[in-house]
């Protein structure tokens, strides 16, 4: 079992910045596939960005491109998902997310993960 705890959500307006963490405790997830994913009200649950642990891969949102960037500590078995130059639109809730293995294959589906964290709030005021 994998257990993801995020934090660094919160308000910020148009143009800022924010950095979300997701620790992982449980297990060592150097060989998962880890994936930030957000969901606004009445929207479906979409990804955001993904990074494949071994390979270095990383997979960004078409809408968050040169904005956002997703790293890796390996030391503290942690996720980051720095964002900046945030927008009204960026505004959701923000779900780590990891699965076993270095596949690509749907990686970008939230229903291929199988461990979430509780999510933390993103609100961005224009």
């Amino acid at each position: 079992q994998v257990q993801l705890v995020e934090s660094g959500g919160g308000l910020v307006q148009a143009g800022g910045s924010l950095r979300l963490s997701c620790a992982a405790s449980g297990r060592t997830i150097s060989t998962y596939t880890m994936g930030w994913f957000r969901q606004a009200p009445g929207k479906e649950r979409e990804p955001v960005a993904t990074i494949i642990w071994t390979a270095g891969r990383t997979y960004y949102a078409d809408s968050v491109k040169g904005r956002f960037t997703i790293s890796r500590d390996n030391a503290k078995n942690t996720v980051y998902l720095q964002m900046n130059s945030l927008k009204p639109e960026d505004t959701a809730v923000y779900y780590c997310a990891a699965r076993e293995g270095s596949s690509a294959y749907r990686s970008t589906d939230y229903r291929a993960y199988n461990y979430w964290g509780q999510g933390t709030q993103v609100t961005v005021s224009s």
